[in-house]
């Protein structure tokens, strides 16, 4: 990889089996058109001039019943461009629906790549709800634009789920619906840009959240890999799909009626077959070729795309269409440009008869061979056949609608032909991947030139305490530290003398190399009264307030940086204005409101609940983070601000790896310095709010209530032993 000056594009797509030869498309839901996409996307930005090196991040998965391929670390594409895979919960195969829980920690081994890089990325674009939790942490901890790309919305499924008669808690159970709501709210709260396949996509689909800004959305269609689609030349033989398809035709040189899809219910595919069997001219004209993915058993598929082959295959039995339906179990991904262009050599049409397409790639795909398209008037399509004029538009649900498409088609030999050229000239105008990296970029151009102020020291150096940026005092331990104990003040670390005398102890004789910090909910001034009184030592790192503030001891140096850092669209007289409207909310004494924190005392009885309250904030467009706690308190914060912000803000700026920092906590506002790579504790005597952390690899619950509990976990985690002395080459995060 080289170095010059050139942008740094980060891209990330956390699910499905992403690899760059022979995409495994049509495999199960997760291995469909966001895989393709992102790959073409990396080749395409990483042969720009104006770009020096795409990563794309993706999960490492280490199972038998999946490729090797997935399993390698780094995956070469070109010299610019490489595949990057990365630990995520388990090692096995996942479907994303449970991917949330892991995110946390594949979000802090992003991190850590990128300090690995030693570069800070000019841009994060993520991919899908899960890529945008992870990038909508790291892009913050980093202070660079993000951009995103939905591929497909929470809002949008959960309607149409509702809508064809799915119960709220099955879809919950199922699809985790408002974890990836949430997550996708939050991602278009912190998102400079997002970018859509089409214009109903905006105005329809995203127009329904809380955090819809239109100014920052823009339509930019995804591409064509024009290398692989084009039409047959003349001289062309006949592909090894041929020889599979002939297996089911009498005439197989009959024209085509073709459809690729993934075998799902929304694809509708099962009235295309009957649109065909119910129509004795259609099946006169063409043969019906239908590509569902791969399948070697059908009765060991999930359970939708099997209910879907099924009824597929009564329906050939029920109108007897044996010799005039291919449905071949398998294809590679080179079959799939060799079926467009038999499609075209033989004069027929390709269809996308889904119920709902939010952009319809095979489409393109197809016209790039030559071939006329029949489509679904919804979403892309429309886009589509308006921009390349070659096909008709149908009702999915009017299966007259379909035949008339597919006859007009099929006996206008005249209108077929203007078809085939007309989307041959202007699907190279519209949809090649190089005009949308132009288009791309050019956006990116326009972003604020923000000065991003770089985290990382350079490579090989660490923070010197004479660096003018740094300002610590040389007794600090922070830049010699190997690895740091963080406790929340109250619940945790105070509350019993003989435990707290006890961790005082153990540590003076056992942690030369521990650096020790605070992270609580008080102010400053609270927070040194009580340490003061409880007679503990002035700590190395102070993160006040929620995470809201950072110190340095033992002088109390401000970390001015992470106040520029969080002051990112923070408006708190907005906030408190719109707090004003709500019941059972009460503003805390001044005592416990900082610049960066506003705090209130809310009566459960009266008081909507918190995730109403974050809604009531969103739709006013306040960019803020609330943390609730005890069932009783609320801190809203920025957006970038949470102690597990700052503790990885302070991990990447000290270059310490997170899994070096134990945490130790007892409520709400503790659990997101408790999740991810970090070793967590959380003591006896925690609240109600963190049991759902049970069963989480890297958080230990201990029996012992305060002190003791931290103490049990220093044993737990052999803290002051087996934790080797980190290399310095090895001081990632």
């Amino acid at each position: 990889m080289s170095h010059s000056s050139g942008l740094y594009i980060l891209l990330v797509s956390v699910h499905g089996l992403i690899r760059g030869q022979n995409l495994e498309l049509g495999r199960d839901a997760d291995t469909g058109g966001q895989t393709k996409y992102v790959v073409e996307l990396a080749c395409t930005l990483a042969k720009h001039p104006q770009v020096d090196r795409v990563d794309l991040v993706t999960r490492l998965v280490q199972d038998p019943k999946v490729s090797t391929d997935y399993a390698q670390p780094v995956e070469v594409l070109s010299d610019q461009a490489q595949i990057i895979r990365l630990a995520c919960g388990p090692r096995r195969y996942l479907r994303k629906e449970v991917l949330w829980q892991h995110l946390d920690t594949f979000a802090d081994e992003l991190l850590r790549h990128i300090r690995k890089v030693g570069r800070i990325p000019n841009v994060i674009h993520t991919h899908y709800a899960d890529a945008g939790y992870v990038g909508s942490r790291v892009a913050g901890w980093l202070g660079t634009p993000l951009v995103h790309t939905g591929h497909s919305l929470g809002r949008v499924k959960l309607q149409r789920l509702l809508e064809h008669g799915t119960k709220q808690e099955a879809i919950e159970d199922n699809f985790h619906i408002s974890t990836r709501i949430e997550a996708e709210e939050v991602t278009l709260g912190g998102a400079a840009l997002v970018i859509a396949s089409t214009h109903q996509e905006v105005e329809e689909q995203y127009s329904i959240y809380d955090r819809y800004q239109p100014d920052r959305m823009v339509v930019i269609p995804p591409g064509v890999a024009l290398e692989r689609f084009y039409p047959a030349p003349d001289n062309w033989q006949n592909p090894p799909i041929k020889q599979e398809l002939e297996k089911f035709l009498k005439n197989p040189d009959k024209p085509m009626i073709t459809a690729i899809s993934r075998p799902a219910i929304r694809k509708n595919v099962s009235r295309l077959v009957k649109a065909y069997g119910e129509d004795p001219e259609l099946r006169q004209l063409a043969n019906l070729v239908i590509v569902l993915g791969n399948r070697d058993d059908i009765s060991t598929m999930e359970s939708s795309s099997r209910q879907v082959l099924l009824e597929i295959l009564q329906l050939i039995d029920r109108y007897d269409l044996y010799g005039h339906v291919a449905y071949p179990k398998h294809h590679t991904a080179d079959d799939v440009p060799d079926l467009y262009r038999l499609t075209a050599k033989t004069k027929g049409v390709f269809i996308n008869p889904a119920l709902t397409e939010p952009f319809g790639l095979t489409l393109i795909e197809a016209t790039a061979c030559g071939v006329p398209i029949v489509a679904t008037s919804d979403g892309g399509p429309r886009d589509i056949i308006a921009a390349c004029q070659n096909g008709l538009l149908i009702d999915p649900l009017n299966i007259q609608d379909i035949q008339n498409a597919l006859r007009k088609t099929l006996t206008d030999a005249k209108q077929w032909q203007t078809w085939s050229n007309n989307g041959l000239t202007n699907v190279r105008k519209h949809f090649a991947w190089e005009s949308h990296v132009e288009q791309y970029l050019e956006k990116l151009r326009l972003f604020p030139q923000q000065k991003v102020q770089s985290l990382l020291s350079p490579l090989g150096t660490s923070p010197s305490v004479e660096h003018p940026d740094w300002n610590i005092p040389k007794t600090n331990r922070l830049p010699t530290a190997d690895r740091f104990l963080v406790t929340e003040i109250d619940h945790t670390l105070l509350g019993d003398r003989k435990a707290l005398e006890t961790l005082i102890e153990r540590i003076r004789d056992e942690g030369h190399t521990t650096g020790v910090g605070i992270a609580t909910g008080r102010s400053l001034k609270s927070t040194l009264s009580m340490l003061e009184e409880w007679r503990f030592p002035m700590p190395d790192l102070l993160i006040t307030s929620t995470g809201s503030a950072i110190y340095y001891g033992p002088q109390i140096v401000t970390d001015t940086s992470w106040q520029k850092h969080i002051n990112y669209y923070w408006q708190p007289q907005a906030i408190r204005n719109a707090m004003e409207q709500i019941p059972g909310v009460e503003l805390q004494p001044p005592e416990a409101q900082n610049k960066f924190k506003i705090s209130y005392f809310i009566d459960p009885s009266q008081a909507p609940s918190f995730r109403e309250i974050v809604r009531h904030l969103r739709r006013l467009q306040l960019p803020v983070k609330g943390i609730y706690s005890h069932n009783m308190y609320l801190d809203l914060l920025p957006i970038r601000a949470s102690k597990g912000d700052a503790l990885r803000y302070i991990a990447l700026k000290w270059g310490l790896p997170v899994k070096r920092f134990l945490v130790a906590g007892a409520s709400g506002n503790d659990e997101t310095m408790l999740t991810g790579n970090t070793l967590g504790v959380v003591v006896g005597n925690y609240s109600k709010e963190l049991q759902k952390l049970r069963g989480y690899p890297q958080i230990y619950f201990a029996q012992g209530n305060y002190a003791w509990g931290i103490l049990e976990a220093l044993d737990h985690y052999d803290f002051f032993g087996s934790l080797s002395p980190t290399q310095p080459e090895l001081a990632l995060v």
